[in-house]
């Protein structure tokens, strides 16, 4: 592959190469087969349900990804300028965020079949809703400056400040009191009672599957976004 001077870091030629595209799109429907197929352990209250594991935490393991990304990014961009650092910062986000929706909306689904309602005002919900409201707010930041390297820098320092944050409000408050929610609260996670072999052949793999689809997207968003800014250059 011959090397492009456009690329903003060595590293991302990885954004360029095929094959971990392809191992990404095979894992994925791997996951959704053996998810929906093999056996899983027979536990009261979730029964079935427990199959959304599959697909909940590994949304949220994209999400971190992709915001960790976003945070290597919007520090390079502090330290050096280049405007192509915070394009991948901002479409790390904006991917981070989508994935954010995802983890949200089946965890809801997830609560209203063991806990009887959609949203129970559990610390883990509450905490996620607005952890989830920062980076909303960075989108309307973003939005709401016009000078392009004044946006850059502000939306940059803000998305190292949330990150943290966020990582707080999701891994660490909602353990220091009640909560509804496996691994919180003095409950139990997952993985020291519920886990069997059969789930760890799928649950790991789908950690990789969508985090590489997680970083596929941002790319995909990222080079549509070089585009536009070297289009807007030109003009």
């Amino acid at each position: 592959m011959t090397n492009d001077k456009n690329l903003p870091l060595p590293s991302m030629k990885f954004i360029y190469q095929t094959w971990w595209k392809v191992l990404a799109v095979l894992i994925i429907l791997y996951t959704l087969v053996a998810g929906f197929l093999l056996d899983v352990p027979k536990l009261p209250i979730m029964h079935e349900t427990i199959r959304n594991v599959y697909f909940h935490v590994p949304m949220w393991m994209a999400m971190f990804t992709v915001f960790t990304i976003s945070v290597i990014y919007s520090v390079a961009y502090l330290n050096t300028g280049n405007e192509k650092y915070d394009l991948i910062a901002v479409e790390c986000v904006n991917t981070g965020t989508f994935f954010y929706v995802l983890g949200l909306i089946t965890g809801m689904m997830w609560a209203k079949y063991t806990w009887g309602a959609y949203w129970s005002n559990d610390p883990k919900q509450n905490s996620a809703a607005i952890a989830f409201l920062l980076y909303c707010a960075y989108a309307v930041l973003r939005n709401s400056i016009d000078e392009e390297q004044k946006r850059a820098k502000i939306s940059a320092i803000y998305n190292i400040f949330a990150f943290p944050i966020m990582v707080v409000l999701i891994m660490v408050l909602p353990r220091m009191t009640d909560s509804l929610h496996p691994g919180n609260g003095g409950n139990p996670a997952f993985g020291k009672l519920d886990m069997d072999n059969h789930m760890r052949i799928v649950l790991y793999p789908a950690f990789i599957a969508w985090c590489l689809l997680a970083v596929w997207i941002a790319s995909l968003r990222y080079r549509i976004r070089l585009i536009e800014y070297k289009r807007n250059e030109i003009n």
